[in-house]
């Protein structure tokens, strides 16, 4: 049985708050997941992770495109292109066969 996960925050409900646009909220999140998981419960295999950082960058390179001053993100992006590159390495050195489906599922470059 899941938990739902409410957007509480310090007792109020942060659901009308909304997100900024280069952020993605769990109903995005879940709909990238359901892309590369392996099985019904898969969260945060290395293939999810790669997916849910693929899909962030490309939203914040779409936000830096507007505000091409906005260093802070820029920052934050490219810590993000790290990360996913460091999983993709990982992936890569520990099974080929997963790493080249990921590359081809999300259209990355090798």
């Amino acid at each position: 049985m899941q938990k739902r996960r409410d957007l509480r925050c310090y007792g109020r409900d942060m659901s009308r708050f909304p997100l900024p646009s280069n952020v993605l909220n769990p109903k995005q999140k879940i709909k990238v997941m359901e892309r590369v998981r392996k099985h019904d419960t898969d969260t945060g295999s290395a293939d999810v992770q790669i997916a849910i950082l693929s899909e962030e960058i490309k939203r914040l390179a779409s936000h830096l495109k507007k505000h091409p001053k906005d260093n802070h993100s820029r920052r934050g992006l490219l810590g993000m292109v790290s990360r996913r590159k460091k999983i993709l390495d990982y992936l890569s050195k520990t099974d080929q066969r997963r790493y080249n489906s990921v590359v081809k599922k999300l259209g990355l470059k090798k």
